[in-house]
């Protein structure tokens, strides 16, 4: 089995950051990194073209949503820049995910975005006026994803199992909100450690502010993907 690599969130303003932050890895050592709306708004894909030079793979995390036609011709550009993953939102609905996907193409992975992870189910309810629970919101928008021939979703770890019977095992699940034991929540509200993401069967998982604003980024980085790659260690031996 391949190690996992932790997807490390890039939320810095600027191109500098990032590159002070990046060359404290080993050149070796490649990344999987998520350039999120803040960093590509402020620096454009240049800060793609970089990334990619440096052999690390990319998820541009963009969470397009907009009519199907013009989703369709963003995704048609962005599919220029050859990252490895980029997102929608689900709440855009199939013909417009449809839109999407062709104007990816298969180039990349495409993921649709559920319900963020700093939601509650009471804000759900509230500012959605969604009456369902907050995990049959999930997965109903989870099967309309699979529906539109996306390749899977963003969510938390927490829905994971209910995602992966109501779609297949090969749907992608991939959970931000991921925070090692000890570590603050900030602003997410549905979070798990590395190692209970694995258990449930997370794909990918996305870490930010415990990396990228420890004292020893590299060595946090280190640290969690021991634990996301733990329970494939055990199977291993």
């Amino acid at each position: 089995m391949r190690e996992l690599r932790p997807i490390i969130a890039l939320d810095f303003p600027d191109f500098e950051s990032v590159k002070d932050f990046l060359n404290l890895f080993p050149a070796q050592e490649k990344l999987f990194v998520k350039i999120g709306m803040e960093l590509y708004y402020s620096v454009g894909p240049e800060i793609v073209r970089y990334i990619k030079s440096l052999g690390h793979s990319i998820f541009l995390d963009l969470k397009l949503h907009d009519i199907p036609n013009t989703v369709e011709s963003a995704m048609r550009v962005l599919s220029k820049l050859e990252v490895d993953m980029t997102n929608v939102h689900a709440a855009g609905g199939v013909e417009m995910m449809k839109a999407a996907r062709r104007g990816l193409g298969n180039k990349a992975k495409l993921i649709a975005v559920t319900q963020l992870t700093s939601t509650t189910e009471e804000a759900m309810q509230m500012d959605q006026n969604i009456r369902s629970s907050l995990v049959e919101s999930v997965v109903h928008y989870a099967a309309r994803t699979a529906e539109a021939g996306l390749d899977g979703v963003v969510c938390s770890a927490q829905e994971v199992r209910a995602i992966k019977a109501a779609t297949s095992d090969d749907f992608i699940c991939l959970t931000p909100g991921i925070r090692p034991k000890g570590a603050n929540l900030g602003d997410q509200q549905r979070v798990v450690t590395p190692e209970t993401a694995q258990e449930i069967g997370s794909n990918y998982i996305v870490v930010g502010r415990p990396i990228t604003q420890a004292e020893d980024p590299v060595q946090i980085y280190r640290q969690i993907k021991t634990e996301w790659n733990l329970d494939l260690t055990n199977k291993r031996s």
